[in-house]
């Protein structure tokens, strides 16, 4: 495989994840971004083993990224707080996937952050594919 420029230096670290994720959040389509108020993006570098678990993962470097949180169809004024919704994304596996398929950073990232934002309202992958590329 051949990539369209030579990956070198460290690999881009937690912080770096997270400034490529605020950038790439503002971007997404406006479907998407309208459902999820005041949401924390957090990099983490592998889900944990209930994570894992819970997805029926085979291995750490499966899952990309996880929404957690209650989604505003659910949400009642009434309700008590419990946490702040989160997506976390995962950095040795979104960086693995980049180094494999030769995407830029930022556009792996976007991807993620859509379909973890869509796959946690219900919108089926073809939803969120017309989604991230018609707009």
């Amino acid at each position: 495989m051949t990539y369209p420029m030579p990956i070198t230096g460290p690999a881009p670290d937690a912080a770096d994840l997270e400034r490529l994720a605020k950038v790439a959040f503002e971007t997404i389509p406006d479907v998407l971004k309208e459902r999820v108020k005041d949401v924390v993006i957090r990099v983490d570098e592998f889900a944990d083993d209930d994570v894992l678990d819970e997805l029926g993962a085979e291995s750490e470097f499966e899952v990309l990224g996880l929404y957690h949180g209650l989604s505003l169809d659910k949400k009642s004024t009434w309700d008590v707080f419990q946490s702040t919704d989160t997506i976390y994304l995962y950095r040795r596996p979104i960086l693995d996937f980049w180094c494999e398929t030769g995407e830029r950073l930022d556009v792996v990232v976007r991807h993620v952050l859509i379909h973890e934002i869509g796959h946690h309202f219900g919108f089926s992958d073809e939803d969120m594919e017309r989604i991230e590329y018609d707009d």
